[in-house]
């Protein structure tokens, strides 16, 4: 029996992907729609994200400095594209979003579980009560471990960065894994704080949806860093 072509919107799913734009504001407030795609679109790349570091740190734990490198790059740019996104729900006027902002009930951007996820991966602290599995950062020690460098103290793996960056023709992969990290902690750092601009310039330092704190809070978090041994080796640069 012959099988029935393949269209593009079977193989994207597109009435049911489509058919989850759906308005909860009455009547429905034209930018609404807006902000609905942009926090769909979101989720469809966080989604991505999480694939791209799975992969990456799994590769790590076995020992891989090389393709977790390439998957590295890719979530930069993702990371990026995401931050950009901000400039499209710019658009929107602050009172056009206090119109169907109400309508939103409990709902925000702080529950999203794919966030989290992402944060994790990276290497995040994990909520009190809670363990955390293995991160990013547990397989970069892995790679530096079966390289023969000593990782089980800060000083130990303070001395193996410095030696990464004294000589990086000899340690090539493995200082570009460890400016990968760093790329990815930088980029992800510059979407949380494009977030947060864009939440102030909507409703300034009010609390968010639901009774969050908004951009005040928002504004503490960008700063925290994923791999803070990576960051401090520039100190200890002559």
């Amino acid at each position: 029996m012959p099988l029935t072509p393949l269209t593009y919107g079977d193989y994207l799913r597109l009435p049911d992907l489509l058919d989850q734009l759906r308005p909860v504001s009455v009547p429905v407030e034209h930018d609404e729609l807006l902000f609905i795609t942009a926090h769909q679109a979101c989720e469809l790349w966080f989604r991505q994200l999480i694939t791209e570091l799975t992969d990456a740190r799994d590769r790590m734990l076995a020992g891989d400095g090389h393709l977790p490198r390439l998957r590295l790059r890719r979530c930069h740019v993702i990371a990026r594209l995401l931050a950009s996104q901000f400039d499209v729900l710019d658009t929107m006027a602050p009172p056009d979003f206090l119109r169907f902002r109400g309508a939103l009930g409990r709902a925000s951007g702080s529950q999203s579980a794919q966030f989290h996820q992402i944060e994790l991966l990276s290497g995040a602290r994990p909520p009190a009560g809670q363990e955390g599995g293995p991160t990013l950062w547990d397989g970069f020690l892995a790679v530096l471990a079966k390289a023969g460098f000593a990782v089980a103290t800060g000083r130990e793996r303070q001395a193996a960065l410095l030696e990464l960056a004294g000589d990086r023709e000899h340690h090539a992969e493995l200082w570009e894994l460890a400016e990968a990290l760093v790329e990815h902690d930088q980029t992800w750092s510059a979407f949380r704080f494009r977030h947060m601009l864009t939440v102030e310039r909507q409703i300034g330092r009010k609390p968010g949806t639901a009774g969050t704190p908004g951009a005040t809070h928002l504004a503490d978090r960008h700063r925290d860093r994923f791999y803070p041994e990576l960051w401090e080796l520039r100190v200890s640069l002559s």
